[in-house]
């Protein structure tokens, strides 16, 4: 096992296979989303983490009511409320997909597999632009960014998902021209991975299922509790 694959580029130790960690977007402090997963692997580098239906998070209600009702208007206030930070979070509880994640370290994307939960037939690869994670005790924060690349199970083709959305958080200043300079960058590089078929792309699809000795992971106590700033991007 190599250096890489035993610490990680904070120092911190990986997470152990099969741990409970909790991924939370962050913005002014605030908590914006917040989701226990278990790891499947971790080399310091890439962080593989693992979701099913039945795990219990956070999300802000404008959200999960856009979702129970399909109002895209309610989705878009909730951007405000992002802006104006005066959201208000509640339950929200994963269902239908399994999803395989892979969290890069200092990049600008994670990478996500999602499959029926009951089929595991393939549905799509996801691209999530994001803010780059930080570790902390227990899981990492990063920022959702909205915009998102969505390709075929078998990366025939691909496109662009919620550009307006992205528009709307760049009008409301939430990404500003730094920011969003990275995430234009971040989109090439994301391009080239697929093109190129690079990992997590380079194996076929990632059929998986949960270890039927996992628990579901349970949302820890004061998931919700103010969190430090992320790292500053403007590096």
């Amino acid at each position: 096992m190599t250096d890489a694959q035993t610490s990680t580029p904070t120092g911190r130790p990986p997470f152990r296979p099969g741990a409970a960690v909790l991924r939370r977007d962050v913005h002014g402090g605030r908590v914006w989303t917040a989701r226990p997963h278990r790891v499947l692997a971790d080399t310091g580098h890439a962080l593989t983490l693992a979701c099913w239906p039945g795990i219990e998070g956070l999300a802000p209600t404008t959200w999960t009511e856009a979702l129970r009702t399909g109002d895209d208007t309610v989705r878009k206030q909730g951007l405000n409320h992002l802006a104006a930070g005066t959201w208000t979070l509640g339950p929200h509880r994963w269902e239908r997909t399994a999803v395989l994640s892979h969290c890069l370290a200092g990049e600008w994307f994670s990478i996500h597999a999602f499959q029926d939960a009951a089929t595991g037939e393939p549905l799509r690869r996801y691209v999530n632009f994001e803010m780059p994670h930080r570790r902390r005790p227990g899981g990492i924060d990063t920022m959702d960014l909205a915009l998102d690349l969505v390709a075929t199970p078998d990366l025939a083709g691909h496109r662009f998902k919620d550009r307006d959305e992205y528009a709307q958080l760049r009008r409301l200043g939430v990404v500003d021209d730094v920011l969003d300079r990275q995430v234009q960058q971040a989109q090439g590089r994301a391009i080239a991975m697929l093109d190129n078929e690079a990992w997590p792309f380079a194996a076929g699809w990632p059929a998986w299922a949960p270890d039927p000795s996992w628990p579901l992971p349970l949302l820890p106590d004061g998931a919700d509790r103010a969190a430090e700033p992320l790292a500053p991007y403007r590096l």
